[in-house]
Order: C-alpha cells, then structure tokens, then sequence
C-alpha cells in the first residue's frame, strides 16, 4: 500500500492576514442641522464617554468635518453606524488606517 501523496496548499499572502485584521471605524461627519450639545449628548449617551471626550469627538466633527467615534468589528460599526443614524446624526463606517 502506498502512501497518499501530500495535498499542496495556496498559504494567504501575508497582506490578506493584515488587511482582515485591521479593525474598522465609525465616522461622524459635520452637519448643519444638530447642535453641538446633542452631538455631545449622543456620544454619553450612546457610547457612555464622558464628558470630556464626548465633547473633544464633537469638536473634531465641528473643526474637522468629522470624527472616527468608534472601532471594531465590521458588524460593531455597522451597528454604531445604525444607532448614531437613528439619533439623526450622519455616519458612515471604513476600515481603519493601517
């Protein structure tokens, strides 16, 4: 009886192992309609920041343009992408900078 003869395997590329690694993030961008203390008050609500850093996110959206709020799985900022929509602020989410 012979022995099987050893299956080759394709081994990931190590750029396919980083790229599915990175986390991402949830964008908030600035809008002409929300005032900054319900912009603050999203963020201690939703996210439980304090103050502190509920205010410095919502001074980057307002100088900035935008501010990353959050990281994590793609189904975590899809979910925070959501929440942050439901209040009524704009959100998008991407994969986070390498």
């Amino acid at each position: 009886m012979s022995a099987p003869m050893p299956v080759e395997t394709e081994q990931p590329e190590v750029d396919d192992l980083t790229q599915s690694a990175r986390p991402w993030v949830t964008i908030v961008w600035n809008d002409p309609v929300n005032l900054m203390s319900y912009v603050t008050y999203v963020f201690q609500t939703y996210f439980g920041y304090a103050r502190e850093k509920a205010e410095k996110l919502m001074w980057e959206v307002h100088h900035d343009g935008r501010s990353v709020v959050s990281s994590g799985s793609r189904e975590e900022m899809e979910r925070d992408v959501q929440a942050m929509h439901e209040y009524g602020l704009w959100a998008t989410m991407e994969k986070a900078d390498a």
